[in-house]
């Protein structure tokens, strides 16, 4: 399948369409943003990178059941995707504190909860995706009632199948982002899963494996992406 005109393109990936217009080509870039955009820069390879480790998750959990729309790689740094009308929320899993939450609620660093908790957030830059209750989504038309529960239901299973997979990897989820769509009335886990979009200690020492080696300057972030895919892909 070949990839024609450009649907769209994000800080970290460009979508294409193809001959079957219920399929997307996706293609990740090594372009890197953090604090709404101010930091800019690039990470080499990490298109590769989080295009592979996307593609191996996703496989991960469609075999524990998780509808999601990956089809297959299409290249190196491309995937085919189902395409996808999606919602505009951001659906937050955190299993400790670490980034926003701190500042919010005055939080210890790396406090672990009782159970996972989920945030809501508006995608749109220009406001700079601002936080939703669940009333704020349904009742701003964000998305139906019954599918906000189904988004629910398929992140928190996301969590376990994902904290279990990389906890005997010797990693711990500390928290992810999700976004979900829908094809045929059908809801899909969509988008990606990387150090982009999780924040993954390593279990043992603590070690930051993510994005945030990026945002906070700390160095070595290639090397700590390439960590995490053999790791999770071993």
């Amino acid at each position: 399948m070949e990839k024609t005109v450009v649907l769209y393109e994000g800080k970290a990936k460009k979508a294409y369409g193809t001959s079957n217009p219920r399929v997307i080509w996706m293609e990740f870039k090594d372009t890197a943003t953090a604090f709404d955009g101010v930091k800019k820069g690039s990470i080499q390879d990490k298109g590769r990178i989080n295009a592979a480790l996307s593609a191996h998750l996703f496989g991960v959990l469609e075999r524990a059941g998780i509808p999601t729309h990956f089809i297959e790689r299409a290249d190196e740094r491309s995937l085919l995707v189902r395409n996808l009308k999606m919602f505009p929320v951001e659906v937050v899993v955190r299993n400790a504190a670490a980034g926003s939450i701190e500042k919010r609620y005055g939080l210890e660093h790396g406090t672990r909860f009782r159970k996972p908790l989920l945030e809501y957030f508006l995608k749109n830059d220009s406001l700079h995706d601002p936080m939703l209750n669940r009333q704020h989504v349904v009742v701003l038309g964000y998305m139906p009632e019954r599918k906000l529960a189904r988004a629910e239901e398929l992140a928190l299973k996301v969590n376990t199948v994902l904290s279990r997979y990389m906890k005997r990897r010797g990693f711990f989820l500390v928290d992810f982002k999700l976004e979900f769509g829908e094809q045929s009335g059908r809801v899909y886990l969509g988008d990606e899963i990387s150090p982009d979009t999780c924040r993954i200690w390593d279990a043992g020492t603590g070690e930051i494996m993510d994005k945030d080696r990026f945002r906070l300057d700390l160095g070595a972030v290639e090397e700590h992406y390439e960590e995490v895919l053999r790791r999770l892909t071993a």
